[in-house]
């Protein structure tokens, strides 16, 4: 596959709050040929490079995916290894930056006012250039890498897309994943029980560790309200043509009909799709259950029986209304 000159890097944008159900998504997405999914390309939590895997098991410094992404990238002047990728927008950030980055992405009025500020620091002025162009070589070296025109990007947070979209080298959809705030919030309750690997050695990215970050539902269903207006947030900004709303439950339960609807709405041909797509190779960085062997499609209903009636108390209180409008009622 030739560098395309000129021409725009399809890219698909993942956008959803944590635990929605992203890494099955593009994971099935990136089983189509001219698809490529590796994950979150903002990759900044990959923990120790020592013992990471990447998702074909190999240690993440040995896959030769990686390793030729990188050879790519130093073709187009770009030092590159994907243990310090530094894609993501906090990069290099000074204090400054960092607190007028940290608010998620809102009215139109207010996003004006953050970038004032941020143009104020001669930093973020020199640094943001480079960071479009660092981001556009990377997702470019993929799609040569993987022979595939479109890359997918399952980084999620709004204030990377809403950058993204500056950048004048993408051609950028977004999928905006939606699941039911109950489910997520079990899975803040108990991240390594309800969102890693099933198999204890590939917890924690390959290390065998357990993530112990266990916070209350009334966290995550805080988050995912937040998450889930920012998407929107950044939606509102764009055209309506360029962003499609998917739930993560008819991912699992009309999995054929919901990849024509969105391998459509990507511009690809839908009948190649792949539903065994833990046996089409993957270079995936991520989320434990990309290591799974599994490629059962299975929706995960299990806050039913494992939040308490407290649990759904403090769920309902926090996030209730906002989820019947999501189309969750019961």
């Amino acid at each position: 596959m030739q560098i395309m000159k000129n021409k725009k890097q399809q890219l698909i944008y993942l956008a959803a709050a944590s635990h929605s159900g992203t890494t099955m998504t593009a994971m099935l997405l990136g089983a189509h040929p001219d698809l490529c999914s590796v994950g979150e390309l903002k990759a900044v939590h990959l923990g120790d490079k020592e013992s990471y895997l990447c998702s074909c098991k190999t240690f993440i410094d040995e896959c030769d995916f990686w390793q030729g992404v990188s050879e790519k990238m130093a073709n187009r002047g770009q030092e590159f290894c994907v243990s310090d990728a530094g894609t993501d927008i906090r990069t290099g950030a000074t204090p400054y930056m960092l607190r007028l980055l940290k608010p998620l992405v809102r009215s139109p009025a207010m996003e004006r006012i953050r970038d004032g500020l941020l143009l104020l620091s001669p930093i973020w002025r020199q640094q943001l250039p480079k960071l479009q162009q660092r981001n556009a070589d990377y997702i470019s070296a993929i799609a040569e890498q993987a022979r595939a025109q479109v890359v997918v990007d399952s980084s999620k947070i709004g204030i990377r897309l809403k950058y993204l979209l500056k950048n004048k080298d993408l051609d950028i959809k977004v999928i905006w994943i939606v699941r039911d705030g109950r489910g997520v919030s079990l899975a803040y309750k108990n991240p390594s029980k309800y969102a890693d690997a099933k198999d204890p050695q590939f917890r924690g990215g390959g290390s065998g560790k357990t993530q112990e970050s266990r916070r209350g539902v009334d966290v995550g269903a805080h988050e995912w309200v937040r998450c889930n207006q920012e998407t929107q947030a950044v939606l509102a900004t764009m055209d309506k043509r360029k962003w499609i709303k998917v739930h993560y439950e008819d991912i699992c339960n009309n999995t054929e009909e919901t990849l024509d609807q969105l391998f459509e709405f990507i511009g690809v041909e839908s009948k190649k799709k792949r539903l065994d797509f833990k046996t089409v190779e993957h270079h995936v960085i991520g989320n434990g259950m990309r290591l799974d062997d599994s490629e059962e499609i299975k929706l995960d209903d299990r806050w039913k029986g494992q939040l308490s009636e407290d649990d759904l108390i403090k769920f309902y209180q926090v996030a209730g209304e906002y989820n019947d409008s999501l189309g969750y009622m019961e």
